[in-house]
């Protein structure tokens, strides 16, 4: 395992790379964003519900929205069962994670001589690591070590990872379960564990983004009697609001109260409180959701074998897939499946994996689609170009 400053971008905050389709780079290739089938976003494969859409078209336009999301912060509420006052709606639970490094992550330090810290598990989600930077804070990245990586294996040893944390006693670790890109879906002990090992030095923030399509998964929010862990959800992707942003945090009152006085008025904008309320009341889309992605993730996993890929076991709704180091590494298979096929997967060289390609599971006729395009780019000893 490793433990080292995070220093990929040191110096700089350049924006973290994202999935989705990026308008200027389709320009530049003569394609149109309706000409290309998106992969490299990781959402509900059903879209929006349709009362969601209904709700956000509905929403008034003239009206500012509420500051305090209060209707929408009672429907997320009812539907964990937790009091509202224990949640913090957001633009995204990217908006979220940025306010968290504000909050608990100042150059003034502890007001006992001690700089903040801040501790990821890596490779992951680059927001944490650009939440860090924002606030003149270098981030710890523990990552498994270079004989796991090489042979697929990014599961974490989280008994070193625990000894570590408390020898850094970090102000924020960051902790993404399921892990984007790579899968990996931790037990509640080991989660809990984590959470021991930073008591009474710093928050634990949980994000789980994706773990609405884990097959079974645990229910986190009794991690929240514990006082120091925050969860992070995700309504983009459990409800494809992509283009609305719409992300909440669960944690104690004091936690709440602390990050909440960060977020600008009217973060959260009224189209997405409607959709977002509308959405929680069709808990069965969020279900077929999940069936549509047992089922593609099945065929992609299938798709991957045929075709003499390596893909690492992954709980969420996504598949990582290792190249074949004669068919180019993943800048140039993502760039040859999008401009020959119209196919967009996410290069993951940028989590420092150059030879993964990561694509979210879509609708079986687009995963159809991938799977062809794949088996033509795939073709060993083929030049890319």
């Amino acid at each position: 395992m490793q433990l080292t400053p995070n220093e990929s971008h040191a110096g700089n905050h350049a924006r973290p790379v994202h999935g989705g389709l990026n308008v200027a780079e389709l320009e530049s290739l003569g394609l149109r964003p309706a000409d290309v089938i998106d992969f490299s976003a990781s959402i509900n494969p059903l879209g929006p519900p349709p009362r969601a859409l209904e709700a956000a078209w509905s929403a008034s336009m003239a009206a500012y929205p509420d500051p305090e999301c209060l209707e929408l912060r009672r429907a997320i509420g009812d539907s964990v069962g937790i009091a509202p006052e224990r949640v913090l709606a957001g633009n995204g639970s990217t908006e979220l994670i940025h306010l968290l490094g504000r909050a608990y992550l100042s150059s003034a330090g502890d007001g006992q001589g001690a700089p903040p810290g801040a501790f990821l598990f890596a490779p992951t989600f680059g927001e944490y690591e650009a939440a860090c930077r924002v606030q003149g804070v270098e981030p710890f990245a523990f990552s498994p070590g270079d004989e796991e990586l090489a042979d697929g294996d990014f599961r974490w040893d989280i008994s070193a990872a625990c000894e570590m944390i408390r020898e850094v006693r970090p102000s924020l670790v960051f902790l993404c379960n399921p892990n984007n890109p790579t899968g990996v879906y931790l037990t509640q002990e080991e989660v809990r564990s984590v959470a021991d090992a930073m008591r009474g030095d710093g928050i634990l923030v949980l994000d789980e983004a994706y773990v609405s399509f884990v097959e079974e998964r645990w229910d986190s929010t009794a991690l929240l009697s514990l006082g120091n862990v925050v969860l992070l959800r995700s309504m983009t992707k459990d409800y494809a609001l992509t283009g609305l942003r719409l992300g909440y945090m669960l944690a104690s009152g004091d936690v709440i109260d602390r990050v909440r006085r960060f977020q600008y008025t009217w973060s959260v904008n009224a189209p997405a409180q409607a959709a977002g309320i509308a959405a929680l009341s069709e808990r069965n889309h969020l279900d077929r959701g999940r069936e549509a992605v047992r089922e593609g993730k099945e065929f992609l996993r299938q798709t991957a074998e045929s075709l003499g890929l390596y893909c690492p076991p992954a709980s969420a709704n996504f598949l990582l897939f290792r190249l074949p180091r004669e068919v180019g590494n993943a800048t140039e298979v993502r760039r040859a499946l999008l401009t020959r096929h119209g196919v967009c997967v996410r290069d993951c060289t940028s989590f420092g994996l150059p030879d993964y390609i990561r694509a979210g599971v879509r609708t079986m006729d687009h995963n159809r689609r991938l799977a062809g395009a794949l088996a033509q780019v795939l073709t060993p000893g083929k030049v890319l170009a």
